[in-house]
């Protein structure tokens, strides 16, 4: 996610946005979602025109490296307040929507939730047992014990009874 406010030091030579596209193109991946996080903490009537620049300065460096900007989906949210995660924020009005072009069909919504849901799971993984290699495990009152991980093989649905080996 940038921010922004600097997201020009994620994109220097060192920042960690750009490290994180370098490694998403090292290990091939194909599909980026760029979240640009505290939307809110901008007048609203820059919002617009920030938004853009970091689209732009994103989008050069990504074609730099071989993706096609059309290919990647831009979002503007606030994590704080939960604008455009999981629900179309009426405090970003100016935003329409993202569109992204595919050659087999075109993804067009206005939510982080939405470009998630958009993204094409790599069939070749998705078609193995289920492997989710754990990076932590909490319990939280009221909750009970998350475990945190990442699905590496198979596909986890809601619902799906899943056991775990120590």
């Amino acid at each position: 996610m940038l921010s922004p406010f600097h997201p020009e030091s994620g994109i220097r030579k060192r920042g960690q946005t750009r490290e994180h596209i370098l490694l998403a193109y090292t290990f091939g991946i194909t599909q980026l979602i760029v979240a640009v996080n505290k939307m809110d903490t901008i007048e609203s009537t820059d919002s617009e025109r920030r938004f853009n620049e970091i689209k732009t300065e994103v989008s050069n460096f990504v074609k730099r490296l071989g993706y096609q900007p059309q290919r990647i989906i831009f979002v503007p949210i606030s994590s704080w307040n939960g604008d455009n995660i999981s629900e179309v924020s009426n405090k970003m009005s100016w935003f329409e929507n993202w569109t992204i072009q595919r050659k087999e069909n075109h993804h067009t919504g206005k939510t982080l939730v939405d470009a998630i849901n958009a993204i094409i799971p790599s069939m070749r993984l998705i078609n193995k047992p289920l492997r989710i290699p754990l990076q932590a495990v909490y319990k939280m009152n009221g909750v009970g014990t998350v475990a945190i991980g990442r699905v590496e093989t198979g596909v986890l649905k809601t619902n799906m009874i899943v056991s775990s080996i120590i």
